[in-house]
């Protein structure tokens, strides 16, 4: 089929569908349940750049740029970029001890509900067989589908399937390469994995020039309404750039078919979008690398990575903790969010072993406080406590320092969960928020708590009382590294 027939066969599913490339149809749109059961997902960024591993997995971009510490590594290790460019890397992208059925094992262990690897990063090689390029893992590199095989692993073991666009900026990604002698300007490359690579604007922003020209975009569209017919993805996720001015109409095309797909299917399915991409309430609201500060009308999700420096694998790889990243997640599902957590594996298919200490201390922790996190709802507040959330995109490099007093809450029927985010060493735990009068703290609660027991430890003997000051709760029990968890059954 050529490109003019598969633009009208998308043209045909949007007519014939609920949905329709205009706002107002898309705002019908509604909030998967598997989604805001989930809470926590895991993104995976693995590709060509994994070769390399130096800086990040922008290593694709800089490494064309004169003066870069990429462009200078590439110089040393590599050679000239006439003779070896990026499209050198991937015979070397083998992925000859990837095991889908171990990373799916080990995101099931970690205790994540839904799995979104990234199909199309940056770059413009695809992990999954196309027919719009023959440049994909299908074809090179590894010669597997190894995106299909990872959703299938993952499928057998409940965990939803979903996938990660990020080839709108695949526009510029490219284009330092043609400030000098190097490979871009090969008519072969250019002509697919390297193509427009036009000049990078100096500010990018929602009209900045040159903009996507319409051969790009028809391109966008028939790869994204791919990747959806290929796998039924029950998540789009997008990275930045879509919010360009003239990808308006071809984001509202996409999605009006993708939701189309999903209603044949009979499947729940959304797309996610970062700034302000999308009409509000047409598809869910995703902060890189930040969170809000408060509880959240609307349902929303943050992405981060294990790592602070990177999203894919580099030697250098800068790693969070397991309790910063717990306590991240809980904060984020007090106030109404989902955690999206970033691994990247290296080339050859291994998830490095920090990466899966990480998500196996995840999955333990959430194997004996799930309850707390899993289908919840926020409470009247999300939180108490001295330490303040930094709300906003890319806040996420300096883990806040928890005390025993930042408390987040969340629902889930008659219970309300307390999660205490630094176990007290003195076996002592306040909570205001459920003081028997008001002060100026905080309102009176008024509820009546039935039984208070500690997550992990039924057998702990807890003592406790309320008065004006709060709730006041007593056991040996709560010495911990990791955040705990109070149950306090509600009449």
């Amino acid at each position: 089929m050529n490109r003019k027939a598969m633009l009208d066969e998308i043209d045909k599913q949007i007519q014939a569908g609920p949905f329709h490339d205009q706002w107002d149809s898309l705002a019908a749109f509604q909030m998967p349940g598997w989604f805001q059961e989930s809470k926590f997902g895991i993104f995976i960024h693995w590709g060509v750049y994994s070769v390399p591993a130096f800086g990040s997995e922008w290593y694709p971009r800089n490494m064309y740029i004169q003066g870069q510490p990429e462009y200078e590594h590439h110089l040393r290790h590599y050679g000239p970029h006439r003779e070896f460019g990026y499209k050198d890397f991937i015979p070397m992208f083998t992925a000859d001890k990837y095991d889908p059925h171990l990373w799916a094992d080990l995101i099931k262990q970690s205790g994540a509900r839904y799995v979104v690897p990234v199909a199309e990063h940056h770059d413009g090689f695809q992990m999954y067989p196309s027919r719009i390029s023959a440049w994909n893992a299908a074809n090179m590199g590894p010669k597997r589908d190894v995106m299909g095989e990872l959703l299938k692993a993952c499928g057998e073991r409940g965990i939803v399937s979903t996938a990660s666009s990020h080839r709108a900026e695949h526009w510029f990604f490219m284009g330092h390469g043609k400030e000098f002698d190097s490979d871009i300007h090969d008519p072969l490359t250019m002509e697919d994995l390297y193509w427009p690579a036009m000049k990078e604007p100096d500010h990018l922003d929602l009209f900045s020039e040159p903009a996507p020209s319409q051969a790009f975009l028809e391109d966008w569209l028939l790869r994204t309404c791919e990747l959806v017919d290929l796998y039924q993805p029950q998540l789009i996720y997008f990275d930045w750039w879509i919010q360009h001015s003239a990808f308006r109409p071809w984001l509202k095309k996409f999605t009006a078919y993708y939701y189309n797909r999903g209603v044949q299917w009979e499947k729940q399915v959304a797309v996610c979008y970062k700034y302000d991409a999308y009409m509000f309430g047409s598809a869910i609201l995703d902060m890189e690398r930040g969170k809000f500060a408060s509880t959240q009308p609307f349902y929303w999700q943050t992405d981060t990575s294990v790592a602070k420096n990177s999203w894919g694998y580099t030697e250098g790889n800068q790693y969070k903790s397991a309790e910063s990243l717990i306590c991240e997640l809980v904060d984020v599902v007090s106030k109404n969010g989902n955690l999206l957590l970033n691994i990247g594996p290296r080339a050859d298919g291994t998830i490095p072993g920090e990466e899966r200490e990480i998500l196996l201390a995840m999955g333990r922790w959430l194997k004996t406080n799930g309850e707390a996190i899993y289908g919840t709802k926020p409470w009247r507040r999300s939180e108490e406590g001295p330490t303040k959330t930094v709300e906003g995109p890319f806040a996420d490099q300096e883990a806040p320092v928890f005390t025993p007093e930042d408390i987040r809450f969340t629902v889930g029927g008659s219970n309300l969960y307390a999660t205490v985010l630094k176990a007290p060493a003195n076996g002592r735990a306040l909570i205001r928020s459920l003081a028997l009068e008001a002060t100026s703290y905080h309102p009176a609660f008024h509820g009546i708590i039935r039984q208070i027991m500690l997550l992990g430890k039924p057998e702990a003997r807890l003592h406790w009382s309320r008065d004006e000051q709060g709730l006041h709760i007593q056991g040996e029990a709560m010495e911990s590294d990791l955040p705990i968890v109070f149950k306090i059954v509600l009449d």
